[in-house]
């Protein structure tokens, strides 16, 4: 898609630059020839130019506001606000049932970071769980829902990727009681036309991954996607021992956000405000949520709409003051 433009304006000036080697030909009168070559030179290192810029920009919104990347994989400060110095550099520990996970380097650091990856490995890291050694991605990592991610939005990822400043940072291997597998190799993928409101809500919703925390574990270690999706219930612990439980965000309008209003529900999202005027706790992203397109967000909440009811009450968390106390 980034590249449509540059081949179009490569088409029409490689046809503009053989006509006028026509016109030498005949005329000997080499001129106009060398004017299309610099114009022709010009317009692709402009077409280039926006399109890379385009590209750019799209990796930035799916890394800092959809996906919330750094949530995981930049470390956080006492007030669990993300530390700018260590932006996507990882080292984030997770406890979690499946086993002790730590967030990867994302950044272009040769030695500690994916500098020295290619494009292609980046990409199959991210959709199918598998890194540039061979070895398999766990939990965190919401590998199954990323398998769906669209050829060109990861592509706009790993070209972020690659912008961002090097932060060299050790990561230790992370540990794991489940066995883990790779994801089908993903290629040929699409996004869902935006036409579709409830089609591209769920694929923004898979590339936000709200349901790897927003539903329960299966006995596999897994999220129960297929029976539990959106009960809520998991535990998170931003710090040690005090925990933070994922709320049912199903349709059920008694212990789910059934009963929510659009607004309500876009207002914890993007502000961390829940129905009653509580402020939410990390991991929460509304921090990189708060900029989400207007149309992205109406497309989020209609596909939340659709999570088939599940009974599940989930005790409330304290709010983030109270929390941080």
């Amino acid at each position: 898609m980034v590249l449509r433009g540059v081949a179009a304006v490569l088409a029409a000036t490689v046809s503009l630059t053989l006509r006028n080697w026509a016109i030498v030909r005949v005329n000997g009168d080499i001129s106009a020839f060398l004017i299309t070559v610099a114009f022709a030179a010009t317009l692709s290192q402009s077409a280039f130019a926006a399109d890379s810029g385009a590209l750019l920009a799209r990796g930035e919104y799916l890394v800092n506001v959809v996906a919330a990347c750094g949530n995981c994989h930049t470390k956080q400060a006492p007030d669990l606000l993300p530390i700018p110095s260590m932006h996507l550099a990882g080292g984030r520990r997770f406890d979690i049932p499946p086993g002790i996970a730590y967030s990867k380097n994302l950044t272009p650091d040769r030695d500690t970071g994916i500098a020295s990856w290619s494009d292609e490995q980046v990409i199959r890291a991210i959709r199918e769980g598998v890194t540039k050694e061979g070895n398999l991605i766990g939990p965190p990592m919401p590998i199954a829902l990323y398998n769906k991610m669209a050829d060109d939005d990861v592509k706009a990822m790993v070209a972020y990727l690659r912008s961002v400043p090097p932060v060299r940072n050790e990561i230790p291997e992370s540990k794991y009681k489940i066995k883990l597998h790779a994801e089908p190799t993903a290629k040929d993928v699409k996004a869902p036309p935006k036409t579709d409101k409830i089609a591209y809500g769920e694929y923004l919703v898979n590339v936000a991954h709200c349901l790897e925390c927003h539903t329960p574990f299966a006995a596999n270690g897994e999220p129960d996607y297929a029976k539990r999706a959106g009960a809520g219930g998991r535990e998170f612990f931003p710090i040690e021992r005090r925990p933070v439980r994922a709320r049912n965000i199903s349709s059920d309008p008694e212990t789910g956000i059934g009963s929510w209003t659009d607004a309500q529900i876009k207002k914890a999202i993007t502000e961390g405000i829940n129905k009653d005027g509580k402020k939410l706790i990390p991991p929460m992203p509304y921090g990189y949520f708060k900029n989400l397109a207007a149309d992205d967000l109406d497309a989020v909440v209609a596909f939340i709409r659709t999570l088939p009811p599940q009974k599940n009450r989930v005790e409330p968390n304290r709010s983030l003051d109270e929390y941080l106390e």
